[in-house]
């Protein structure tokens, strides 16, 4: 088998498939033989690494340098470099797996990757960290899954997949996507594409009413809920919020990586 081939890991009923060659994505989480993540070469779940979200005009600011990323969302930059690039398996077990990827071009810094999946009967966690034995250097973390709206088996005008959460604040959203550096205590409703404050933690519930509920929890306390699609929903715990690495950068040194870890939990109803 290669370091780059898909497996799949298996605890009990659920079955959770990782792609190293398609950026480090989780392509497959079945519960009971029933897919949860949308199906397609850009869905399933992939880290956002080293940015999440988008970067204002692709550009960041390192001291007094100023660096360029690639426009792949223009006018901006979006959800990091890794997605784009083939991992490789480092360890893998029945459960757990480990996967790996060397930072490089377009990113101006070297640093290594790594993912830990760890799969249980009733839950799925996955850590990120990202490493520099070179120059420090401002990063982000995150995860972008895509949620089934609609589980398979289910009864016609069924309308799929709720979100339910209570947020401290929502970033206000300008009209290029990015936070305009407002904050409303008061969320807006839905549909959302946008930034949302947990400071005591991110927690999320997606209900599918009377099939399953799962809930998406993490330390970190910033969160991106985007439900504007009939075919997926998405919850998206993150180190900072988008363009985060101009206006609430984490440093990235020698001595102390960037670490973050989510954990989604699910129950039948």
């Amino acid at each position: 088998m290669s370091t780059h081939d898909d497996f799949t890991l298996t605890a009990g009923d659920a079955e959770a498939t990782v792609s190293p060659a398609d950026g480090g994505r989780i392509t497959s989480l079945r519960i009971g033989g029933v897919e949860l993540l949308r199906q397609g070469e850009r869905y399933g779940c992939f880290p956002m690494v080293p940015w999440c979200g988008r970067i204002r005009d692709g550009r960041f600011r390192d001291g007094g340098t100023v660096h360029q990323m690639p426009l792949n969302a223009a006018p901006h930059a979006i959800h990091g470099t890794a997605r784009d690039n083939a991992w490789r398996t480092a360890r893998k077990e029945r459960d757990e797996a480990v996967i790996t990827l060397d930072l490089a071009d377009p990113w101006p810094y070297p640093a290594r990757l790594t993912q830990v999946v760890a799969l249980t009967e009733e839950s799925l966690t996955l850590t990120l960290a990202i490493e520099t034995y070179g120059s420090s250097f401002p990063a982000q973390l995150g995860w972008h899954p895509w949620f089934n709206r609609i589980l398979d088996g289910a009864s016609d005008g069924d309308e799929g997949a709720r979100i339910e959460f209570d947020p401290a604040w929502q970033e206000e959203r300008g009209e290029d996507h990015l936070p305009t550096g407002r904050r409303l205590e008061k969320p807006l409703p839905g549909p959302w594409d946008d930034c949302f404050g947990m400071p005591q933690g991110v927690d999320v519930a997606v209900l599918w009413p009377g099939r399953l509920e799962l809930r998406v929890t993490s330390p970190e306390k910033w969160v991106v809920v985007y439900d504007e699609q009939d075919a997926a929903v998405c919850v998206e715990p993150q180190t900072g919020p988008p363009d985060g690495l101009n206006t609430a950068p984490r440093l990235v040194t020698p001595l102390e990586p960037l670490e973050a870890t989510t954990t989604w939990r699910w129950r039948h109803l």
